[in-house]
């Protein structure tokens, strides 16, 4: 069924290809849908007994997804001869529907429109959620299906908006289809051409980062351009279930949401002493402000678009960068990280248990939202949270015995496992990965599903005991 629904997708950037006249690359998207109806016809004939779907299988099914329909994914770049490597092209597709904006490419502006559209549709397919999209299409048993949003929907728990898993993601599909739609208008008004502003606004709305253009945002040389796509990288980060609610006129319990507090302050904050470190570089305040709260919300939001010359801007901003490179967006946004909600709530436990100490027989409890955070919730953000350091330090070590610097070898795997794009080092501006080998873009390619899957789903899935029959 995913298979099914990437050959369709594929159909659009077919017909971008048509509309452009780009007939060298029509024959290797037609390829590429066939091969992969093919296969997806083949594993469809074969039906399930039931459609019960549990934790395990869950998890599986989303990991297994994700890699399957990243390989099918990549063919059209590999055909084309757009990208001339498989694993190259896997690379930059995983990167384009885990929505890290993580590249190979150094020059995007001489490939085809078909290319360059899909390249940004994956941003836009990912963001949601491959599995999220499924769900609106298709009916699971529902509380079964709520394990199948639980391996894929970023943050630490997945809220209910309506009855049916089905309807949740019509809904949620519905805001981020008219999220997308009004910064591609908006766009439009800042005179880039509509298919940039598509294009565009599709990988503002996945916060992946990919361009058309090699400079990035920073080709169009627009202070509009850059306001309108540094509000719609904030506005892709907040939790998808507030705007629901704005939708229905709650105005309260928006206002009141503790996440979105603490996201926007962190904004806020990081901004402002970007901004007056960075005024000495430009030599305007005014300037240097619009800079720090796009590269801010490139940053914090996860989409990594480029067009901002951070890497030479002081110290004491690359230590705010390198902060923002950990934190994340909102929970139930389409950014990656950590998410604001889990360290809102590891801090939150940080302090119960030093007043536990102080207070030996003081009974006290912690609340997220205005609800009490059970025992099952906070031993999971533990667990979580020792899985992703653990990960870091290990992946860390084993880049940087390919040779490369610390620097580098830290903030890619950090951007990569938080599906940034944009790093420090050999990796600052622009995101170009070309300088590792195979073999550590397919490591990196892991763990960029990784990220996107919440770290559980790929361990599972390449966890011996899971295919042990019991």
């Amino acid at each position: 069924m995913i298979l099914m629904a990437e050959s369709v997708f594929m159909i659009l950037p077919l017909i971008v290809s048509v509309i452009y006249g780009e007939f060298d690359v029509i024959m290797p998207f037609v390829y590429s849908i066939m091969a992969t109806f093919c296969v997806a016809a083949f594993f469809g004939l074969k039906k399930p007994k039931n459609d019960l779907v549990f934790a395990r299988e869950s998890y599986i099914a989303v990991a297994a997804g994700w890699i399957f329909v990243s390989f099918f994914g990549a063919m059209p770049f590999y055909l084309s001869g757009s990208i001339p490597s498989l694993i190259d092209a896997f690379f930059e597709t995983v990167s384009g529907f885990t929505t890290t904006g993580a590249t190979i490419l150094e020059n995007v502006e001489i490939l085809p429109k078909g290319i360059l559209f899909w390249r940004a549709f994956t941003h836009w397919i990912g963001g949601m959620g491959i599995i999220m999209f499924l769900l609106m299409l298709t009916q699971f048993s529902e509380g079964h299906s709520l394990y199948i949003m639980r391996a894929e929907v970023p943050g630490p728990t997945v809220g209910k908006i309506a009855p049916k898993s089905s309807s949740n993601a019509l809904i949620l599909y519905g805001i981020y289809t008219g999220l997308t739609v009004i910064e591609a208008v908006l766009l439009l008004f800042g005179g880039i051409g509509v298919f940039d502003a598509v294009t565009t606004a599709m990988s503002t709305a996945g916060t992946g980062g990919f361009s058309v253009r090699n400079a990035g945002i920073a080709a169009y040389e627009s202070a509009y351009v850059e306001w309108v796509v540094g509000f719609f990288m904030i506005v892709f980060g907040v939790n998808f279930n507030l705007y629901y609610l704005m939708l229905l006129r709650r105005f309260k319990i928006v206002f009141k949401s503790e996440e979105l507090r603490v996201f926007l302050a962190i904004v806020g904050v990081s901004t402002v002493i970007m901004g007056i470190n960075a005024t000495e570089y430009y030599g305007d305040f005014g300037v240097a402000i619009r800079k720090a709260f796009f590269q801010t919300g490139a940053i914090i939001s996860t989409t990594g678009f480029g067009g901002v010359e951070f890497m030479n801007w002081p110290m004491l901003c690359h230590s705010v960068i390198l902060v923002l490179l950990f934190t994340g967006a909102c929970a139930g946004s389409t950014a990656g990280g950590i998410k604001i909600s889990r360290i809102i709530m590891m801090f939150k436990m940080l302090r119960k248990e030093s007043h536990r100490l102080a207070h030996l027989h003081e009974v006290t409890t912690i609340k997220f939202e205005g609800k009490i955070v059970d025992k099952e919730t906070r031993s999971f953000i533990m667990v979580y949270i020792s899985a992703f350091f653990a990960i870091l330090a290990i992946a860390s070590i084993v880049i940087m015995m390919m040779r490369h610097d610390y620097e580098t070898s830290f903030s890619a795997v950090l951007s990569c496992l938080n599906n940034v794009g944009p790093a420090l080092g050999e990796v600052g501006h622009g995101g170009v990965y070309n300088m590792f080998g195979g073999i550590e873009k397919l490591f990196l390619s892991l763990l960029m599903l990784t990220g996107r899957l919440e770290i559980f789903p790929m361990l599972i899935l390449f966890m011996p005991s899971t295919w042990r029959r019991h």
